[in-house]
C-alpha cells in the first residue's frame, strides 16, 4: 500500500497534519517512538502552565492583604500540586491519544522511523511508501558543553515534572521563557531560586518590558544574574555547586537546564532521501519543503524557526493546504505572537521599536498607554504593565507588546492587526466593553490622535463648519 501521507511525530504539528488530512479522506500513516502528544502536552505547555496555576494561587494567596483579605502563608503539598499537574495532563491526553487518531483512520506506529530512500520509511522492520512526507519530529533541550554537567544531577523540561520533591533551591541556567516561568513557579511555591544566563534575559523581547517582568521576579526573592560565564558544576554536599567564570560560586540543592533547544532530525537517515540540511537544519523553501525532495516537508520545532506549539499547529495548516489542495502557501514569521507566561504575562507580535527604526527610520511611531491608567488593573491591584504599539506614522500597525496579567490574551487582537496590516483607526474606533484590560490597548491606539486638538488647521476647519449651523 503507498499511502498518501505519512507524518514522523505526533506532536501538536504531527498530529494536526495527520487528523486534517485523514478528515480530508486521505490514507495516513503517523510514526512515533515516545509518547503521543510530543513534548507540549506531557513535558512542556501543559505540565508548566498547571504547575504556574498552582504558583499564582499560592501568590495569591500571600499578596491578598491589599485588597482587605488577610491570609495566613498558604499550605502547600508539593505532592498534590504534582498530581493537579498530572492530572491535567491525563485530562487532555485523550485529544492526542492513539485510539483517537485509529478511530479517525490514521494507522499510527508506535516505533523510530527512517528513511530507506526518498519516499519510503522504515519502521519495526517494515517498508512503508508515502506520496507525501512529514516530518515533525519536535525539539530536545539543549545542553551546553560545561565542565562537570554531565556527570551532575540536572533536570530538564523532559524531567522536572516527574520530580516529586519541592526543591530547596533550584538554580536555573538559562533566562528565556522556559527557565523565568520556572523560577516563578517554585519560587512560589516554596523553592528559593537563582537564574542565570550568559546574556540577556528574554532577549528577544523588548527591553523596556522586560525590565516590568524583571522588577517582579526580583521582588519575590528569585536572584538573576545575567552576562555570566558558567566555568564549571560540581557537588556541594547533598546538593549541587556552580562556578561562574568570575569566581562566583552559586549553591543550590536542584539544578535545571533551559538554555534553549534543538531540533531532533538526527537518526531519520536523511541522506537516503536527498533531503539536504545545513547548520541550522533541513533547508526548507517558505511552503515549508524540503529544497532537494519536493515529497517531503518539514514542520514544527523541526523546521528550525520559533519553536512554539502555536507555530506548529500553523505549520500544519499551510501544509495541508499545500500538500492536500496545491495552493500557494507562504511560511510567515512576522505574523507569529510569542507569550512569556510569568506573572505579569510578556506578549509580543511583530517588529518591536528596535527592529522598526531598523527598517524604517523616522517613519516609525510608538504608541504607550500605561496600566497605572487602566481602571480594570487599578480595581484589581495589578496596575504595573504597559502597552507599546510600533506603527508607522501613516498609522499602519507594525507590532505590539504587552506586559501586564493576561497579556496572552490581550495580544490576541494585535495579532490579527499585524496579519493584516491593519492601520491604528481600526482599533481606535473599536467599542469594547469596560472596565477590561484590554481597553488600555485601544487608549494607546487612540493617543495616536493626541496631537490633532493643537493643529491651527483643523481648528480653522471646525470653525468654518459652524457658520453653517
Amino acid at each position: 500500500m503507498i499511502f498518501d501521507l505519512a507524518v514522523i511525530g505526533a506532536g501538536s504539528a504531527g498530529l494536526s497534519v495527520a487528523a486534517a488530512a485523514a478528515q480530508f479522506g486521505q490514507s495516513v500513516v503517523l510514526f512515533e517512538k515516545g509518547e503521543m502528544g510530543g513534548e507540549c502536552l506531557n513535558t512542556g505547555c501543559i505540565p508548566s502552565k498547571a504547575l504556574l496555576a498552582a504558583a499564582k494561587a499560592a501568590h495569591a494567596h500571600r499578596s491578598s492583604a491589599s485588597l482587605g483579605v488577610v491570609a495566613d502563608e498558604p499550605e502547600i503539598s508539593f505532592t498534590k500540586v504534582m498530581d493537579h499537574v498530572d492530572g491535567v495532563i491525563a485530562a487532555i491526553a485523550p485529544h492526542d491519544s492513539q485510539a483517537r487518531f485509529e478511530g479517525l483512520g490514521v494507522k499510527v506506529v508506535r516505533a523510530v522511523a527512517r528513511f530507506t530512500s526518498r519516499n519510503v520509511l522504515e519502521a519495526n522492520g517494515e517498508p512503508f511508501e508515502a506520496r507525501r512526507i512529514v516530518i515533525a519530529t519536535g525539539s530536545r533541550p539543549a545542553i551546553p558543553a560545561i565542565p562537570g554537567l554531565v556527570e551532575a544531577p540536572y533536570f530538564t523540561n523532559e524531567t522536572i515534572f516527574k520530580n516529586r520533591t519541592l526543591p530547596g533551591h533550584l538554580v536555573i541556567i538559562g533566562a528565556g521563557p522556559v527557565g523565568l516561568e520556572l523560577a516563578q513557579a517554585f519560587r512560589r511555591l516554596g523553592s528559593g531560586a537563582t537564574v542565570l544566563d550568559a546574556a540577556l534575559c528574554l532577549a528577544k523581547d523588548d527591553p523596556e518590558l522586560v525590565a516590568v517582568v524583571l522588577e517582579q521576579l526580583r521582588s519575590e526573592g528569585i536572584v538573576i544574574h545575567t552576562n555570566v560565564s558558567v566555568r564549571s558544576i560540581g557537588s556541594a554536599g547533598a546538593g549541587i555547586e556552580v562556578q561562574l567564570q568570575d569566581g562566583q560560586k552559586i549553591s543550590g540543592t536542584h539544578l535545571l537546564v533551559a538554555a534553549g533547544r534543538a531540533a531532533n532530525i538526527e537518526g531519520l537517515n536523511l541522506e537516503a532521501a536527498g533531503i539536504e540540511r545545513d547548520a541550522r537544519g533541513i533547508k526548507i523553501d517558505s511552503s515549508l519543503r524540503s529544497v532537494s525532495n519536493r515529497s517531503v516537508y518539514v514542520a514544527g520545532d523541526a523546521a528550525a524557526g520559533l519553536q512554539l506549539t502555536h507555530v506548529a499547529n500553523y505549520h500544519a495548516g499551510l501544509i495541508i493546504r499545500n500538500a492536500l489542495f496545491r495552493l500557494p502557501v507562504k511560511n510567515r514569521s512576522d505574523i507569529i505572537p510569542w507569550v512569556t507566561f510569568t506573572d505579569p504575562e510578556l506578549a509580543h507580535v511583530g517588529l518591536d521599536e528596535a527592529e522598526a527604526r531598523a527598517a524604517h527610520g523616522e517613519k516609525v511611531k510608538i504608541l504607550r498607554w500605561s496600566f497605572g491608567e487602566n481602571d480594570r488593573a487599578v480595581a484589581e491591584g495589578t496596575p504595573e504593565g504597559l502597552v507599546k504599539i510600533v506603527t508607522l506614522k501613516n498609522g499602519r500597525i507594525l507590532g505590539a507588546s504587552i506586559v501586564a496579567p493576561n497579556a496572552g490574551e490581550q495580544i490576541a487582537l494585535w495579532s490579527l492587526a499585524v496579519s493584516r496590516r491593519l492601520k491604528i483607526s481600526a482599533i481606535a474606533g473599536l467599542v469594547l466593553p469596560y472596565p477590561t484590560l484590554s481597553e488600555a490597548g485601544k487608549r494607546a491606539a487612540i493617543s495616536y490622535y493626541a496631537g490633532l486638538p493643537g493643529k491651527p488647521w483643523l481648528r480653522k476647519m471646525i470653525g468654518i463648519l459652524k457658520l453653517f449651523g
